[in-house]
């Protein structure tokens, strides 16, 4: 094994297959996926959306924006865009199917009104260290409509120079090409990242998903060429026609790709939630046996070409903010997923869109009617949210700790929060010690880091300090 360094950051990089293989092992234990193998939250937030309620009011949001305001904390932006041309058939998203391009205009004047609503309740115009455009698809949008939007965004919010912030997009290499791409980077996105799922053209076709491995190399290489900074991209397990082969083809063509980033969900088959999904056949999908064949595989071959396994679904290279971000004890997870800059509060702006200011969650509405109705009667479009309680503050600092940076130390959460954490929290350490016999996680010096096989069951452990999840335990997807 050997060292790797970048920016004073040290990765152990493997030399040989057999010290890969022997690295796999410890993260991959059959026994141990079987015996953690239940339902929980994927804590994008905690508390989960799950204890959101209608009981949170636009007062509560304006109360928690003042305060943000007033400390000057830096600001991140969420905007939702749900318009897609054609229906993938595993989509769980917030989205709208259609052809007419005119659909997005009423949306957009009303996104301009949201716009203008909660940049007034931020009047200090705090930097916007992080933009993200997401769907749906973004790229749905005219070029005069994106640049009509960022110009919006520029004038109500405090936009960064050059490069200075994150600034991100989802693209479906169908619906872009060269010059898409040229455009998104010369408004002033940096950060792309494309949904490919499979590259096997009898999977493409069984989720209605037809994208030749040819249009993503035009996507990525146009990328590349103007200056894009991080490059991601997204892929699926567990749909219709896969196996150990054809996706492992998958992920070799990716990997001659050598995106910054791989995402690499698990295909959560749940047709009576998202109609759409009844339209793919159950028996053409993979087995649960077969997809933990996959998903073993995926680990193998993405560790053994260089890229840092952050946790969950999340793979980067170790020059890629994720990583570096995680070395350095500073990743987060929001609604986005992992992300950098922890500092930030969180706006979110359209239809379904949630926020995450101080101490409160907030939703906008999630059907298009609701959203509208609200806009046009001059209000915030706020339908749901939380209001966090100390406990939760503790607990959320906690789970994420444990979750994004793979260590907890009970003496930094003593003094953070002024408790004696051992005693706070004497009911849940127990179930740790445990994790510890399994090899989960390694206590020294009184610090809990997560192990190799931790990482895979993450999820697991950020669950021992949720303090709701018994009363919801059935409303989750399984960890693996």
């Amino acid at each position: 094994m050997s060292r790797y360094v970048y920016k004073g950051l040290v990765w152990e990089v493997f030399n040989s297959a057999k010290q890969s293989r022997s690295h796999m092992n410890k993260i991959f234990n059959e026994a141990l996926i079987a015996k953690y193998d239940k339902a929980g939250p994927r804590y994008t937030s905690y508390p989960t959306a799950v204890q959101f309620t209608d009981a949170f009011t636009n007062e509560d949001y304006i109360e928690a924006a003042r305060l943000s305001n007033e400390n000057n904390t830096p600001l991140s932006l969420y905007f939702h865009v749900p318009f897609c041309a054609t229906i993938c058939f595993y989509c769980g998203c917030n989205k709208i199917i259609t052809n007419n391009r005119k659909r997005s205009e009423p949306y957009l004047e009303r996104l301009f009104q949201e716009i203008e609503r909660q940049s007034a309740l931020f009047p200090n115009r705090a930097p916007v260290k992080q933009l993200h455009w997401g769907g749906g698809t973004p790229t749905f949008l005219s070029q005069e409509q994106m640049q009509a939007l960022m110009d919006k965004t520029r004038e109500h919010f405090n936009l960064l120079p050059d490069d200075e912030g994150e600034y991100s997009i989802e693209v479906d290499p169908r619906e872009a090409n060269a010059d898409t791409v040229r455009f998104l980077r010369s408004i002033g996105f940096n950060r792309l990242s494309m949904g490919v799922q499979d590259f096997d053209p009898q999977v493409q076709k069984a989720v209605n998903r037809i994208q030749p491995k040819e249009i993503t190399l035009e996507t990525l290489n146009a990328a590349r060429e103007c200056g894009f900074s991080s490059i991601s991209i997204d892929l699926i397990y567990g749909l219709p026609f896969q196996t150990v082969e054809t996706f492992e083809k998958t992920i070799d063509e990716v990997l001659e790709l050598s995106p910054d980033r791989l995402s690499v969900f698990n295909y959560a088959h749940m047709p009576h939630l998202f109609k759409t999904q009844k339209q793919m056949n159950e028996a053409d999908m993979p087995t649960p046996d077969e997809k933990l064949a996959i998903l073993k595989m995926i680990i193998e071959r993405l560790t053994d070409a260089g890229y840092i396994y952050i946790g969950m679904d999340h793979f980067a290279k170790p020059t890629d903010t994720l990583a570096i971000a995680q070395k350095e004890g500073n990743l987060y997870r929001n609604f986005q997923g992992y992300s950098t800059h922890s500092d930030c509060d969180l706006i979110g702006m359209g239809i379904s869109s949630i926020s995450q200011i101080g101490r409160i969650y907030s939703q906008n509405a999630k059907v298009m009617p609701e959203y509208e109705a609200m806009i046009d009667e001059g209000s915030l479009s706020i339908q749901r949210g939380v209001k966090l309680t100390e406990d939760d503050v503790i607990r959320r600092h906690v789970i994420s700790e444990i979750m994004c940076n793979l260590k907890l130390d009970l003496d930094v959460i003593s003094e953070k929060f002024n408790i004696d954490a051992r005693e706070y929290f004497k009911d849940d350490l127990p179930e740790l010690d445990a994790m510890q016999d399994d090899g989960l996680i390694l206590i020294k010096d009184g610090i809990y880091y997560v192990q190799d096989a931790g990482r895979l069951l993450i999820r697991n452990i950020g669950m021992v300090f949720d303090a709701y999840l018994k009363k919801n335990d059935n409303r989750f997807s399984r960890v693996i």
